[in-house]
């Protein structure tokens, strides 16, 4: 398993013999219903997309993970696997070879990865999105991603996990709204699945924003605090940090549980 974080949201997993585009965002400004001045993100340093991807695999339709810039840029042709809002907006830009996975269906791809989708965060009011457990068919190993913290009770008859990818650090709109849950649903989450390690999604490395919501914003938790959480209940998950566009590489000897 092999895995490349490109900031915010997007990733490239390998796993599986497969090249997995995840969550992409490579192009142009971050913006929702393209409304910069409510909110904006720019990278400031730009990553190339990488050379070969088999899938395109989006956990939610909204801009931050189903990013229309990026996805204008990408070839057509390549399969998308998507919850059904993400699958929808794949389609609409003309998209032809995509799958719309709803909780607890499962698929597999070139018969050497299984993609489970559970459910994941509420992000309207009648409108739950995707979380996925991919598990390598070769090797059985595991991973699992939900971008906003929402972990669907379901994983805990799942078995244990090799990876995780989920927030950290808990994100509030005006201390009242969270907007990315953290200590606390991690740290449930790390004691269901056992990981052997667990990379924090959806952070900012080197993001510049700008808009009005980015001043109610506020955050909760950090990396130092989630460590001792997880000490102080026995968990030997280790955190480890992603630096942008650097690949991390996870033998197997590495990803054996951590129990």
């Amino acid at each position: 398993m092999r895995l490349t974080w490109f900031d915010s949201n997007s990733w490239l997993i390998e796993m599986g013999g497969q090249q997995i585009l995840l969550d992409p965002w490579f192009v142009g400004a971050l913006t929702f219903g393209n409304l910069p001045w409510l909110f904006k993100g720019e990278k400031n340093t730009q990553y190339a997309v990488p050379p070969k991807v088999d899938l395109i695999l989006l956990s939610q339709g909204l801009e931050d993970h189903a990013h229309p810039p990026t996805l204008k840029t990408l070839d057509r042709q390549l399969p998308v696997v998507g919850s059904a809002n993400a699958a929808q907006v794949v389609s609409d830009l003309g998209y032809q070879n995509v799958t719309a996975l709803k909780a607890g269906e499962t698929m597999t791809f070139h018969q050497s990865l299984e993609i489970r989708a559970l459910a994941g965060s509420l992000v309207g009011p009648n409108l739950i999105e995707n979380a996925y457990l991919l598990t390598d068919l070769n090797t059985g190993d595991r991973l699992y991603y939900e971008p906003h913290g929402s972990h669907a009770p379901e994983l805990k008859t799942l078995g244990l996990v090799d990876v995780v990818l989920t927030p950290i650090i808990g994100m509030n709109l005006l201390n009242l709204v969270p907007v990315l849950k953290g200590q606390k649903t991690t740290l449930e989450l790390c004691q269901w699945l056992q990981p052997k390690v667990i990379l924090p999604t959806a952070g900012a490395a080197d993001l510049t924003f700008e808009g009005i919501l980015t001043k109610v914003i506020s955050l909760q938790g950090t990396v130092e605090g989630f460590r001792q959480l997880l000490a102080e209940h026995q968990l030997r998950t280790e955190v480890k940090i992603p630096q942008p566009g650097v690949p991390l590489d996870f033998s197997l000897e590495s990803l054996k549980p951590a129990v």
